[in-house]
């Protein structure tokens, strides 16, 4: 996937720390090494599943950065389809999928596609991690349309008394009148799932590649909430205008997430991989940086084990990443 220059646009935190890959390196083994437990040396070299999950309006492809960058460090992926059918069948699929995966799962959810993960992973021993790209993360017998109403933040619609936000198209299908999928509007696109940020020629090609959802998606009440029981990392995109920035910071706190926030839309995946990435990088290593609350200033933070940051060819780490208390 072509990476959009963000040289100008990309500013995680106010206050950024450049660390040297050689200094990470000889830092020696991450936390996770170190603690011992009595793992055996093969248990310390194996490394999780990374099953990346999609949202609304988006498709598997999205991941596809991230998914070369995770497999270069040499991370099992699955980037799995997300049908964006209902929440509980989208939720039984994910879960049938994860129960063909052998072994340690970090599970990875953008959007929707949080909501998803929250269902699909209660109850699953081998998920060890949930992180959230900019996702919902309901809480039970919430739905994700109704987060994204708490706050204000989310441009889907202008009117909250429309049945279908306003800047969605209803596209019927060969039911009634809720039997239709869900499509953002065009010439709204760009606006509301990328906030303006990506250059015209791929913004007017992801609009036009978006994966509809229907009405029970978004609606559906959550039945399981994984986050209660699993460890969870949380992105927020600071320019987030599909679900709102104050919804995000909203659910991260709740949830007791590891939390780094990311000047970014939406689409974060789209404009700021490396971040994603590196966030995920942490939860598989299952590392816990040192972070302040949300909304207090920022501060730079110790980060994963070279093994999983450290930049090859004497090149250097650039960490950005805003500090948060994990709530229990």
């Amino acid at each position: 996937m072509k990476r959009i220059a963000r040289a100008r646009t990309r500013r995680i935190l106010p206050l950024a720390v450049i660390v040297p890959a050689a200094a990470l390196i000889a830092a020696g083994p991450s936390a996770a090494s170190e603690s011992g437990g009595g793992s055996t040396e093969a248990d310390e070299s194996a490394k999780p599943t990374i099953v990346l999950v999609h949202g609304a309006w988006a498709d598997a492809s999205g991941w596809d950065e991230i998914s070369e960058s995770l497999q270069a460090q040499g991370y099992p992926v699955v980037a799995t389809a997300n049908p964006l059918r209902s929440l509980s069948g989208d939720s039984a699929y994910l879960a049938a999928r994860l129960e063909s995966i052998k072994g340690p799962v970090v599970l990875v959810g953008h959007s929707y596609g949080g909501a998803v993960i929250t269902n699909a992973a209660a109850g699953n021993p081998d998920v060890k991690s949930l992180v959230y790209v900019a996702a919902f993360a309901p809480d039970k017998g919430e739905g994700a349309l109704q987060l994204a109403a708490k706050y204000p933040g989310s441009r889907l619609t202008d009117d909250p008394q429309a049945p279908v936000p306003t800047a969605l198209n209803a596209v019927p299908l060969s039911g009634g009148p809720t039997d239709v999928d869900l499509y953002i509007k065009p010439e709204k696109f760009s606006d509301v799932f990328l906030s303006n940020r990506v250059e015209g020629s791929r913004a007017d090609v992801l609009a036009a590649s978006q994966r509809p959802a229907t009405p029970v998606s978004g609606a559906e009440p959550t039945k399981a909430v994984a986050w209660k029981t699993i460890p969870s990392w949380y992105l927020v995109a600071t320019d987030d205008r599909t679900i709102g920035t104050e919804n995000l910071r909203f659910m991260a706190k709740r949830a007791g997430s590891t939390t780094v926030e990311v000047d970014a839309p939406h689409a974060v995946m789209e404009t700021n991989p490396d971040a994603v990435t590196s966030l995920i990088l942490q939860a598989a290593d299952g590392v816990h940086p040192s972070l302040a609350k949300t909304g207090a200033s920022s501060s730079a933070f110790a980060v994963a084990g070279a093994s999983g940051l450290a930049v090859a060819g004497g090149a250097t780490l650039l960490i950005r990443a805003r500090r948060s208390t994990r709530q229990s």
